[in-house]
């Protein structure tokens, strides 16, 4: 499922949406720490311009982080509070499941439901609470199995959460977020429709290049060619590629991306009936019609000008 839920204004989560993590069901199992390590900067000018600057890049780094990390793309308010609704109910199925079964699926899938809902939580404790309950839960299925490969990518997915939380630490959680994606890569490279690919494309694209953090415009064009090539019918891959045409100023490259987006959308709606949500297609839909915006008034205003 792709990321690209948004909260309502001034709505909040009763707190039967945030309940306690269970506890180990072999209590001689160590409880994985949800804590990330942070990366420490060594930067040379002084300390109150350092903590000026780190806190412009987090800032900017966590509103990339709802860009990218799966990606969460403000839509039609009408639709919030029954994507809200369906958000919830997935949580607490996939609670139920977690508490009564030991088996990786369930970890995973609660693991899922907590990056969904997280993004539709109204402050950053919520938010928090429910991001760690996914990477605590990603860890605990990654003790025991550690070639799960959607163990590792809901556990990067579920820091990007956290991050977009952070002040200071945003940034920290880029590296890890980043060996969590290779793990998953390496293990089984299509899971979630070549999501870990997609997911080092979107974290190379946004995040602050060096000396700051990682951020690479070759890596991210590379990485989200190979997603879309992988899987070429997901929209969300054929959307990424777009959204960065057009960041890009490759506004022909956009162009034809859309229309590839545009010539599979009918085949994509029935291969992905089962699998994909509204709350899914409301996020495509509006993404895709923003982007024929842009490329309208990008090419009007370049005919505009010729003539």
């Amino acid at each position: 499922m792709s990321p690209g839920r948004k909260k309502d204004a001034g709505e909040t989560l009763a707190p039967v949406l945030m309940p306690e993590q269970p506890a180990p069901r072999n209590p001689s199992a160590p409880a994985a720490n949800a804590t990330a390590t942070y990366f420490q900067f060594i930067l040379t000018f002084p300390s109150i311009e350092q903590r000026q600057m780190m806190a412009t890049f987090n800032s900017r780094f966590r509103a990339a982080l709802g860009i990218a990390i799966f990606l969460a793309v403000p839509f039609f308010a009408v639709a919030q509070t029954n994507f809200q609704a369906q958000a919830t109910r997935e949580f607490q199925r996939a609670l139920g499941n977690y508490r009564s079964e030991t088996n990786d699926a369930a970890a995973w899938e609660f693991a899922r439901a907590c990056f969904n809902l997280a993004d539709l939580a109204t402050n950053n404790s919520q938010h928090a609470s429910i991001a760690r309950q996914g990477i605590v839960a990603c860890q605990r299925l990654i003790a025991r199995n550690p070639r799960s490969a959607r163990g590792h990518y809901y556990l990067a997915l579920n820091l990007g959460q956290l991050a977009r939380t952070e002040s200071v630490g945003a940034l920290g959680l880029v590296r890890k977020m980043r060996a969590e994606f290779e793990t998953a890569l390496a293990l089984n490279p299509r899971v979630d429709h070549a999501g870990p690919t997609r997911g080092l494309g979107l974290l190379y694209r946004d995040a602050p290049g060096w000396p700051f953090s990682i951020g690479n415009r070759r890596k991210a064009q590379q990485y989200l060619q190979q997603a879309g090539a992988m899987a070429p019918d997901f929209p969300e891959n054929r959307l990424d590629m777009i959204e960065s045409d057009l960041k890009w100023r490759q506004n022909d490259a956009a162009r034809r991306e859309l229309a590839a987006l545009d010539a599979l959308w009918p085949s994509a709606k029935k291969l992905l009936a089962a699998t994909a949500s509204p709350a899914d297609w409301a996020n495509w839909t509006a993404r895709r019609a923003a982007a024929r915006e842009k490329l309208a008034e990008i090419f009007d205003a370049g005919s505009s000008r010729r003539r």
